[in-house]
């Protein structure tokens, strides 16, 4: 390791410390010609599939993609920025787990609004409506029914509450 501030390539560790979340090592060291201390940081390279878009094409998976669509699905809702960066890593740790090479788009957008329908209902409708590119009322409904098994009915007076209740039976059934 070269020391930042000379270059030499000699220097020596003399404090080495696991990290909050047990993810990294910080490394504390002294380069052995100038003396000065810097620090290091060791983490394993987690590789991440690649992600096979609609219509075939395959790109590097994008963290930054991901948690903008999110927080775009959160706007004005009571969803804290911490919220959404737990929500985007444990999609990652989930792809990271599975052992793919490549993952579809589609899989990545059903685990996302997994994710979010726990944490908002109204942001993972909002997520819905892009990652299925609704375009009228009647897809909303087919939506609503298709995660709660039962026909939607009603008024829009119900609000919140008839798509919360509807989100809450989509969770029990997984």
């Amino acid at each position: 390791m070269q020391c930042p501030f000379c270059t030499d390539d000699g220097n020596r560790v003399i404090d080495s410390r696991l990290a909050r979340d047990g993810s990294e090592i910080r490394r504390r060291r002294e380069c052995d010609e100038c003396g000065r201390r810097f620090t290091t940081r060791e983490r394993i390279e987690e590789t991440l599939p690649r992600v096979i878009k609609h219509d075939e094409r395959r790109e590097e998976y994008d963290r930054t993609k991901l948690r903008r669509g999110v927080e775009h699905a959160c706007v004005k809702r009571p969803v804290s920025t911490e919220a959404v960066e737990r929500l985007v890593d444990r999609v990652e740790r989930g792809l990271h787990e599975s052992g793919e090479r490549e993952v579809t788009s589609v899989h990545i957008g059903r685990r996302v609004l997994e994710e979010l329908s726990a944490i908002d209902a109204l942001a993972a409708v909002r997520f819905a409506s892009v990652f299925r590119d609704f375009s009228s009322p009647s897809d909303y409904e087919a939506f609503f029914a298709e995660i709660s098994d039962e026909p939607v009915h009603g008024d829009a007076s119900e609000g919140a509450d008839s798509v919360e209740g509807t989100v809450r039976s989509f969770r029990a059934r997984r």
